[in-house]
């Protein structure tokens, strides 16, 4: 049987970068908090973890003082760097950059956006940290939404600057700006392209591995998937292999594999999220391997 790894699948540069930020801090000896999860990755967080590394939520990192937490690649609000510098807290910054970037767009967005009665609207999902540290560039005055229904909460006599979260679906967010766009129309606003300004923020390694992701499917009689069950874009890179070729799985350990995914296949494809380590993908190949052969 042939059994192939997805190239490009494992950690994109914002993971690879937090991760390799944790494991240089860790080796200095002292401890390290993670404000939440690095990436949302069960059998990595436990590696790293089993390093030393303290993952804790808001609430810990509140009763804190004189320690070093890591902002993980997600990013964080405003307000906490504010409460680092009350309590002497060290961040140690593993935003990735693009998110970074992002937030010093949007931050600018609101800015200008003040000055001509305008709104920042965000295209993203309900707690996910990501934009909670984009909605905090806004001071927490951005519109948030994540379905169709939700574009009623924008006033659409006036400006707006439109972002989306680094991880949503591509043509999820030209459609909502279609609909957004439409409805400002109906509104009698004359020239909704001028009023409208559209930022491409969805990320492009996300984006360009969709397709990518999908050929490989093509490829091969079997395909696992391997993810965190909390991923974003571990979900629509799956949904995208399981379009291309049903008999995709998703598992999140070796454990889940079952041997009857392999019987009379000739070929299996192994790809992952931008939040599985290669590690754990080459873990399954492996364990594939022993059970087929």
């Amino acid at each position: 049987m042939k059994i192939e790894i997805d190239r490009e699948s494992g950690f994109c540069f914002g993971v690879h970068n937090a991760v390799e930020i944790a494991e240089n801090a860790l080796r200095e000896g002292e401890t390290v908090y993670s404000l939440g999860s690095i990436m949302h990755n069960d059998m990595e967080m436990k590696r790293l973890s089993s390093l030393g590394l303290i993952t804790i939520g808001h609430d810990r990192f509140r009763t804190l003082k004189n320690c070093k937490v890591l902002i993980r690649a997600h990013g964080e609000p405003p307000e906490t760097y504010r409460l680092a510098l009350e309590n002497n807290i060290t961040i140690i910054e593993a935003t990735c950059p693009i998110v970074k970037r992002l937030q010093a767009k949007i931050e600018k967005a609101w800015i200008d956006m003040k000055k001509t009665n305008g709104q920042v609207v965000i295209y993203g999902k309900p707690g996910h940290p990501e934009v909670i540290g984009l909605l905090g560039q806004t001071g927490n005055e951005g519109l948030l939404v994540s379905k169709e229904e939700d574009i009623e909460k924008i006033d659409f006599s006036r400006p707006l600057a439109l972002f989306s979260q680094t991880t949503m679906e591509i043509n999820e967010y030209e459609r909502i700006r279609q609909l957004i766009c439409d409805r400002m129309k109906e509104k009698g606003v004359k020239d909704p392209e001028h009023d409208m300004i559209v930022f491409n923020t969805v990320c492009g390694q996300l984006s360009g591995r969709k397709p990518a992701l999908m050929e490989f499917a093509a490829e091969h009689d079997t395909v696992i998937f391997v993810g965190g069950k909390d991923s974003s874009n571990g979900k629509i890179l799956y949904s995208a292999c399981k379009s291309i070729n049903p008999c995709t799985y998703f598992i999140s350990s070796v454990e889940e594999i079952d041997k009857s995914w392999f019987k009379d296949k000739e070929s299996v494809g192994i790809c992952g999220a931008t939040s599985t380590p290669r590690w754990l993908i080459s873990q399954v190949k492996d364990y594939i391997r022993m059970i087929v052969e």
